[in-house]
C-alpha cells in the first residue's frame, strides 16, 4: 500500500457485496481526459505515491499531459508482475542466483533476493524441429528437448523451490504470449493489503506487467499495458525496482470497417506496421479507438499488439470493452473476476467509449474494409507486399541474394524420389509463433484451406520442410473437434511441439539432402511462416531469404513449393478430373471460419487444459530438483554458468572514467537488430562458441541453440556478434562476426580479437547506422557487449529496448550528430577514438553531448558531439553503479545491513 494520499484517492469500490480497495483517477482533475493508457499509469503513481520515488507531482504532471509536448518528465512505473520465457528468462535465474552469494558476500542475507513482484516464466523457446510431418514427430522432438535441456529444467525448478514469487509452465504447455492472454492475465489484479485502518482490505487495480520477451505486448490486446523489456530491467522490477520512463506521446489509431473477405487478421497486422513504422512510432504508446474496435475480435486485437516491436512502439493497447468480457468468459476467467473488471473499468473511466475521442499526440487511421491478403520479406517485418505482387518482388529481391536467375539443381530425396531445386523454392513452410497460433480465424483458415485441397488432390511439394507449433493445447483441441487434423497431416503440417519454434531460429536442420544441394550450389531458399521476425540468419543457416504470412498462406506456399508464383494466374495443381485448381478455389469462406470457430471452442477446452498447468508431464516432474537457498553450481556444465557480472563488486562505487585509445570492433550499417548482435539460432560448429563446446566434449549433434545455452556466459560472449549473416564493414565483402584486428592487421573473429585487445588493455567502441538494436528484446546483446569490452556503442538512432540495456549493462549509448552519421563524417573505423566528458556523472551530472575524437592513421582528426543516451536520472544512477543490477545489488545489501 501507498504510504501517502495526497489526492485522498483511496476508495472503496463495491461488486456484488464484495469490497476492493481502490484509488480513484475522478479524484485529480485533468486525468478524465487521457487516453487509456495513461490513466493506467496514473492509477500506478496514484496507488505508489510515496512522497520519493513516486511524488505528488508526477500524478500532477500525468494530470497536465500535453499531447503536443515532446516528452521530458520522468515517473516511475511499476509493473504488477514480471513474465518471461525460458531462452531470456533462464540468464535473470542464473543472476537471481549469482546476487544471492553476492548479498552474502557483501555480508548481507542471501534470502533478500526473491522476486517481490509475482514472477511466471513459461518454457516455450526450447523446442527445436528435428523431427516433422511424422505422427511421432512431437514425442521424437519433446525428448529431444528434454536430452539436451535437462540441466537447464533443473536449474529452473530449483529455482522454483528456492526462490519465493516465481512459478514456471512447463514445457509443453505452449507459447508464452498465448498463455498469457489465455490464462496468466489478470486484466484487473488483486491482493490483500492492510487497509488505513490496520484491517485487511482487498485491492483492485489494473493488471500491468514487464516480460523478458518483446512480444509481450500481445496482451495489450486484453487492456492489460505491459511491454517487452531486457532481463536485466526484468530482475530489476523483480526485485522491487520500478520502471523509470518519460510519459510519453500516444498515437491514437482510429479503426474503421472491417476485415473484407479473402483478408486476415495477419493481413491487417502487416497493414498496419508498415503504416506505423512508416510514421514512427518508435518510444511512444500507440492505443486503438473508434467504432471499429468493437468489429475487432480479441485475438486479432492480441496479434495486433504482439506486433509492436516490430513497428516500433513501447505498447499498442486497446481499451476494455464487452468484447474483453466475452474472451474472458471463454477462456474459464471466474464470473467474479469479469465482473470485477466490467465494474472497475467503468467506475475508472476505463472503459471503452467508441463515441468518445480522447487527447492524442498523433492521429493514424485504418478502414479495415482496405485490407488486402499481404505478406512481409524478405528480410524485415515493416516490408509489406501484397500478396499479387509477391512473384514480383521476389524477382527484383533475387539479385541481391543470388548471382544468377535460376540454377536448377536436381537433388535425391530420403524416400529416392528425385527432384530438383532452385533459388525461390520453399524449403520451410511452418505455422508457428505468438503472433498467429493464438488466434483461431487464422489457424481454422489454414485447417480449412488444408482440408479443401487434399479434397482437391493437392499435396506439399516434396521439398518443404512442413510443420505445426500451436500456441496452446487449446488449437489441437479444436482442430480434432473439427475434423481438421486429417488433412493438416496430408499436407505434413502435423504437429512439432507447443512453442515458439520456427520463428526464434529453432526451425531445426533442412533434410540432409536438401541442406547438400542448397550450399553446394549456393541456392538462395526461402522460408515461409506466420510469425513476426524474418530477420536475417535468423529462421535456418540454410535459408537467405524469409516471408512472414498468415497460416493459411503458409499452406499455400507448401503447395506452390516458391516464392517465385503468382497464385492468381497459376495453378496449384490438378484435380482427379484433370481440372486446375487455383488458391481461390480453395480458399476458405470467412462465414465457414466463423462457424466452425463458434461450433467448436468452447470454455471446457480451457479450464480443461489450465486445470494443472504448473504441474508439467512425467518428464518434468521426474528430474532431479536441486535444493538449498543458493544453487551449487556444476563447472562441467555446459549450459548454466555463474555469471560474471558481481565478481569483486564492492559497496564503493568505481567512479566513471573517460575512454581513451579506442579501436572500433565491428562498424554497422542500418537496422542492426538484436538478432545481429547475439543470434539466437544455431551454433556453427566452426564459430567460438562451436569450438569452446567442443572443446568441452559436446558433441556437434547436441551443440543445440544460442538461445538455449543463454545461461553461460562462456558460450554467449563467443555468439556475440556471431550471427552469420553480419556484415561489418571494417572487411570487404565478409558475412558473419569477423572483424580486423587493428593490433595484427588480421582478419579473425570478434571474440578473439576481443580477447587480444583486453591483453593489450585497448578499450573498444561499436559503430552503427539507424536503428541500432531493434529486434527482441534480447539482454544478452548487451551483456555481450559488455563483456566484449565494448565502452561505448555510437549510432544514428537506437531502439528503445537495447538503449537501455547497454546502459544496464554499464555501456554507454551515444548518437551522431543530427544528421551526421560515420560515413558522412568521414570515419571508415580504422580510426583510434577518445570520448572525453563522461567523468561529469560523477559529479552526478548527466553530460547531454560529450566530445568524440577520432584520430586517422595519417594525423588529422575528426571531431564531434556525440548525443548522450542516458535519457533519465534513474538510468545514469545505474550507469554510475556499473548497471542496473549492481544498483540493486548495493541497496537490498545496504538495506538488510542496515
Amino acid at each position: 500500500m501507498a504510504s501517502i494520499d495526497t489526492f485522498s484517492s483511496r476508495a472503496t469500490l463495491d461488486v456484488d457485496g464484495r469490497p476492493y480497495e481502490i484509488y480513484r483517477l475522478d479524484a485529480v482533475p485533468g486525468l478524465e481526459r487521457l487516453p487509456y493508457c495513461l490513466k493506467v499509469l496514473a492509477e500506478n503513481l496514484l496507488r505508489t505515491e510515496d512522497g520519493a520515488n513516486v511524488t505528488a507531482d508526477h500524478v500532477r504532471a500525468l494530470a497536465a499531459w500535453d499531447p503536443a509536448a515532446e516528452p521530458d518528465t520522468e515517473i516511475q512505473f511499476t509493473p504488477a508482475r514480471v513474465i518471461m520465457q525460458d531462452f531470456t528468462g533462464v540468464p535473470c535465474i542464473v543472476d537471481l542466483a549469482t546476487m544471492r552469494e553476492a548479498v552474502a558476500d557483501l555480508g548481507g542475507n542471501p534470502e533478500v533476493i526473491n522476486p517481490l513482484a509475482p514472477a511466471e516464466m513459461v518454457i516455450d523457446h526450447s523446442v527445436q524441429i528435428d523431427s516433422f510431418g511424422l505422427a511421432s514427430s512431437l514425442e521424437i522432438n519433446k525428448e529431444r528437448e528434454y536430452e539436451r535441456n535437462a540441466e537447464r529444467y533443473q536449474f529452473l525448478r530449483w529455482g522454483q523451490g528456492a526462490l519465493s514469487n516465481f512459478r514456471v509452465v512447463p514445457p509443453g504447455t505452449g507459447i508464452v504470449h498465448q498463455v498469457n492472454i489465455e490464462y496468466l492475465a489478470r486484466t484487473v489484479f488483486t491482493r490483500e493489503v492492510a487497509g488505513p485502518d490496520g484491517a485487511s482490505a482487498v485491492q483492485a487495480y489494473p493488471d500491468t506487467c514487464v516480460g523478458t520477451d518483446s512480444h509481450t505486448t500481445t496482451v495489450n490486446g486484453m487492456g492489460v499495458l505491459g511491454w517487452g523489456v531486457g532481463g536485466i530491467e526484468a530482475e530489476a522490477a523483480m526485485l522491487g525496482q520500478s520502471v523509470s520512463m518519460l510519459i510519453p506521446r500516444v498515437v491514437g489509431f482510429r479503426l474503421t470497417g472491417s476485415i473484407p473477405a479473402g483478408a486476415t487478421a495477419t493481413d491487417v497486422v502487416l497493414t498496419i506496421t508498415q503504416m506505423l513504422r512508416a510514421h514512427g512510432v518508435v518510444g511512444k504508446f500507440v492505443e486503438f479507438y473508434g467504432e471499429g474496435v468493437a468489429q475487432v475480435p480479441l485475438a486479432n486485437r492480441a496479434t495486433i499488439g504482439n506486433m509492436s516491436p516490430e513497428f516500433g512502439s513501447t505498447a499498442a493497447i486497446f481499451p476494455i470493452d464487452e468484447v474483453t468480457l466475452d474472451y474472458l468468459r471463454l477462456t474459464g476467467r471466474s464470473e467474479e473476476n469479469v465482473r470485477l473488471v466490467e465494474e472497475y473499468t467503468k467506475a475508472q473511466g476505463m472503459w471503452h467509449d467508441p463515441g468518445r475521442e480522447p487527447e492524442f499526440s498523433e492521429y493514424l487511421e485504418l478502414d479495415l474494409s482496405t485490407v488486402v491478403p499481404s505478406i512481409a520479406g524478405p528480410k524485415r517485418p515493416q516490408d509489406r507486399i501484397e500478396l499479387s505482387g509477391a512473384k514480383a518482388s521476389f524477382e527484383r529481391a533475387l539479385p541481391t541474394y543470388a548471382a544468377q536467375a535460376h540454377k536448377p539443381t536436381a537433388v535425391t530425396l530420403a524416400d529416392g524420389t528425385l527432384t530438383e531445386i532452385d533459388h525461390g523454392h520453399v524449403a520451410i513452410a511452418s505455422i508457428t509463433s505468438c503472433t498467429n497460433t493464438s488466434n483461431p480465424s487464422v489457424m481454422v483458415a489454414a485447417g480449412l484451406l488444408a482440408r479443401n485441397a487434399v479434397a482437391r488432390g493437392l499435396r506439399s511439394k516434396p521439398w518443404v520442410k512442413t510443420s505445426t507449433a500451436p500456441g496452446s493445447q487449446v488449437v489441437t483441441d479444436y482442430y480434432a473437434k473439427a475434423g481438421l487434423w486429417p488433412a493438416l497431416n496430408a499436407l505434413g503440417f502435423n504437429v512439432v511441439g507447443y512453442g515458439c519454434a520456427t520463428c526464434i531460429g529453432n526451425s531445426g536442420p533442412l533434410p540432409e539432402e536438401i541442406s547438400a544441394a542448397v550450399n553446394d550450389a549456393d541456392l538462395a531458399v526461402v522460408s515461409v511462416l506466420s510469425g513476426n521476425r524474418n530477420f536475417e540468419g535468423r529462421i535456418n543457416p540454410d535459408v537467405k531469404m524469409n516471408y512472414l504470412a498468415s497460416p493459411p498462406l503458409v499452406i499455400a506456399y507448401a503447395l506452390a513449393g516458391t516464392m517465385d508464383f503468382d497464385f492468381a494466374t497459376q495453378p496449384l495443381g490438378r484435380d482427379e478430373q484433370g481440372r486446375d485448381v487455383f488458391l481461390a478455389d480453395i480458399w476458405p469462406d470467412p462465414a465457414e471460419v466463423q462457424a466452425t470457430i463458434d461450433a467448436t471452442i468452447d470454455r471446457q477446452m480451457y479450464t480443461r487444459d489450465y486445470a494443472d498447468v504448473f504441474a508439467g508431464d512425467e518428464r518434468w516432474r521426474g528430474l532431479d530438483t536441486p535444493e538449498g537457498e543458493t544453487f551449487a553450481w556444476n563447472e562441467e556444465s555446459t549450459y548454466v554458468r555463474k555469471a560474471p557480472f558481481f565478481e569483486g563488486l564492492t559497496m564503493e562505487l568505481t567512479p566513471v572514467t573517460d575512454i581513451r585509445g579506442a579501436r572500433v570492433l565491428a562498424l554497422l550499417g542500418d537496422s542492426v537488430t538484436t538478432d545481429h548482435i547475439s543470434p539466437a539460432g544455431a551454433i556453427k560448429s566452426d564459430s567460438p562458441a562451436g569450438r569452446y563446446l567442443a572443446s568441452r566434449g559436446v558433441a556437434r549433434r547436441d551443440f543445440n541453440s544460442y538461445g538455449s545455452r543463454r545461461g553461460n556466459h562462456e558460450v554467449m560472449i563467443r555468439g556475440t556478434f556471431a550471427n552469420i549473416r553480419l556484415r561489418n564493414q571494417l572487411l570487404d565483402g565478409v558475412e558473419g562476426g569477423y572483424t580486423r584486428n587493428f593490433l595484427t592487421g588480421e582478419q579473425e573473429s570478434i571474440f578473439d580479437a576481443s580477447l587480444a585487445y583486453r591483453a593489450a588493455g585497448v578499450p573498444l567502441v561499436v559503430l552503427g547506422g539507424k536503428e541500432y538494436g531493434s529486434g527482441s528484446s534480447r539482454d544478452w546483446a548487451a551483456k555481450g557487449t559488455a563483456l566484449l569490452g565494448v565502452r561505448a556503442v555510437i549510432t544514428e538512432s537506437f531502439e528503445r529496448i537495447h538503449r537501455s540495456n547497454l546502459i544496464g549493462m554499464g555501456v554507454v549509448p551515444l548518437q551522431f550528430p543530427d544528421g551526421e552519421s560515420a560515413a558522412s563524417l568521414g570515419l571508415d573505423g580504422t580510426e583510434t577514438f577518445s570520448v572525453t566528458g563522461l567523468t561529469a556523472l560523477n559529479e552526478g551530472v548527466t553530460p547531454r553531448t560529450v566530445k568524440v575524437e577520432a584520430a586517422k592513421a595519417d594525423g588529422s582528426v575528426v571531431s564531434f558531439d556525440a548525443t548522450v543516451r542516458i535519457d533519465t536520472p534513474g538510468e545514469a544512477d545505474y550507469f554510475r553503479n556499473g548497471g542496473i543490477l549492481q544498483y540493486v545489488l548495493r541497496g537490498l545489501a545496504r538495506g538488510e545491513s542496515a
